[in-house]
């Protein structure tokens, strides 16, 4: 594959925009664990949700 004279630049955008997106996935799967941490804690302290009927 020849990228012509463009080809440090375009390799450049590529593995800038691969890590940036590798970073943005790992950021919502450890968001997600912390906040399932959280909601955890709530329910396991008797907090409901305001939409859910009073037990």
């Amino acid at each position: 594959m020849n990228f012509g004279p463009y080809a440090a630049f375009i390799l450049a955008a590529y593995s800038l925009t691969t890590a940036v997106v590798v970073a943005l996935i790992l950021w919502v799967l450890l968001d997600y664990r912390v906040q399932r941490k959280l909601l955890a804690d709530l329910e396991a302290r008797g907090v409901t949700r305001r939409s859910e009927p009073p037990r």
